[in-house]
């Protein structure tokens, strides 16, 4: 409760900074000098990327004579989000002039209550549009961004997920491991993969680790989010999760597992209490986990399309409205571009696709812009020379962000703490529902 009282006393103190401003709140742009004396541009970001590809930009194009001031705070318990908030009403010269935000929050700062410091897009960057429609975005991303129809937060990482299996253990209860045949028999929606599940149980396998590879894809098929209109909101699609976990647990259909935890990555090597089939998750939980806690699996795993379309993840890029210069705003505007929408062999999307931005060869991952995708080499190892690209390219424009709202962090936290609760034995379905309603009511005001 300590925790969403200090958010809100910052929520207040945003408004009156912004009134006393002159802002209406509204996403209102003040003029600003031509020139700056400042030549520092201060970037937030919860995770390095960012700042890496900004200093990469600047040694491509040594005439960007800005310098970088950057300031990265780890998210874990919400401590980034946090202080960007505080970082944001308190201004001033050190107040971040770029930031991020990721998945979990970003709809507070593009859409919710800290929207009204973001600048348009427009403002930045010429021809944006155009330029969006050339990239190939997925619609969602772009949704998500959008505040008012000003397009207000762009990424760089697509997240549209996928079902990432084993293929031995695909091989040993089919008889094929061949993703376009394991995408039917997994799916599409959850009573196909309970058939699969029962399968996968009677040979000795669980098709997933834990609630939490569940609860990302179930939560994703929502067509309402937590919130209508101010009113708690439990969608039919989230609330079968109460029916689906307690078949998966009754079962043994998973290992037991939560998510980030030793049990979790033991499943990834065969080390769990039984081999597991499969995970589910975008590039990123391919290339900055599984491989590795893969151990003696790595190579074993293919990816195909998974039962119920979702995302995981993703980072928004968003500049502050507060930025002193119109030089300033050029500045932050085409690193923002090159980050997020260049899609030539030069732009950071192709080289964060190829694993090339440095010499040594790197990381290849998915990105924004599909165009950079289909020109792009995604075979890898781990999946034993599969071209990742062909799954989460399709994966993404089946996406969709339309129930996310921006209390989504702590309100699935709480619904997957009630689900639990109930499967386990210790609470009804209807009394789980009612402390959940009960914790948005107390925690957030809603009702």
């Amino acid at each position: 409760m300590k925790k969403f009282i200090a958010l809100l006393l910052v929520s207040i103190l945003s408004i009156s900074v912004l009134q006393g401003c002159g802002s209406s709140g509204s996403g209102d742009v003040p003029s600003v000098p031509q020139l700056s004396d400042n030549r520092v541009i201060n970037v937030w970001a919860f995770t390095p990327e960012i700042p890496d590809a900004i200093n990469r930009y600047k040694e491509f194009n040594p005439s960007f004579d800005w310098e970088i001031n950057v300031t990265v705070i780890n998210d874990q318990d919400g401590a980034y989000e946090v202080a960007l908030e505080q970082a944001l009403v308190a201004g001033g010269a050190s107040a971040p002039d770029l930031y991020t935000a990721e998945q979990a929050f970003v709809m507070k700062f593009t859409q919710g209550g800290f929207s009204s410091f973001a600048i348009p897009y427009s403002y930045l960057i010429d021809d944006l549009d155009s330029k969006i429609a050339a990239a190939q975005v997925a619609q969602y991303a772009v949704d998500v961004g959008t505040r008012n129809g000003e397009i207000v937060g762009m990424r760089f990482q697509e997240t549209g997920a996928c079902l990432i299996y084993r293929r031995s253990i695909a091989i040993d209860t089919w008889g094929t491991d061949n993703p376009a045949e394991i995408e039917k028999i997994t799916g599409p929606g959850w009573d196909q993969f309970l058939v699969a599940a029962a399968e996968l149980n009677a040979k000795g396998y669980s098709i997933v680790s834990g609630d939490d590879d569940i609860y990302k894809v179930l939560k994703d098929g929502a067509a309402q989010g937590w919130l209508v209109d101010g009113k708690i909101t439990i969608d039919p699609n989230r609330e079968y999760l109460f029916d689906l976990a307690e078949v998966m647990h009754s079962n043994n259909y998973w290992n037991g597992s939560v998510a980030w935890n030793e049990s979790w990555n033991a499943d990834m090597s065969d080390n769990g209490i039984r081999p597991v089939f499969a995970f589910l998750g975008p590039a990123w939980l391919i290339n900055y986990v599984m491989a590795d806690n893969a151990g003696s699996t790595y190579g074993d795993w293919a990816v195909t399309m998974p039962p119920v379309p979702f995302t995981w993840g993703g980072t928004w890029l968003i500049a502050n409205q507060a930025i002193d210069s119109m030089e300033k705003r050029e500045a932050v505007g085409k690193l923002i571009e090159w980050v997020t929408l260049d899609t030539s062999d030069t732009g950071f999307q192709y080289f964060f696709a190829n694993g090339t931005l440095y010499d040594e060869p790197g990381t290849k991952d998915t990105v924004a812009s599909r165009v950079v995708m289909e020109k792009s080499d995604g075979t890898l190892d781990f999946l034993a020379g599969q071209n990742m690209f062909d799954y989460f390219i399709p994966a993404a424009a089946a996406a969709r962000a339309d129930h996310w709202t921006e209390h989504d962090r702590y309100i699935d936290e709480w619904y997957l703490d009630q689900v639990r609760m109930f499967y386990m034995g210790n609470k009804s379905k209807e009394q789980a529902i009612a402390d959940f309603k009960q914790k948005i009511t107390d925690e957030l005001g809603f009702e």
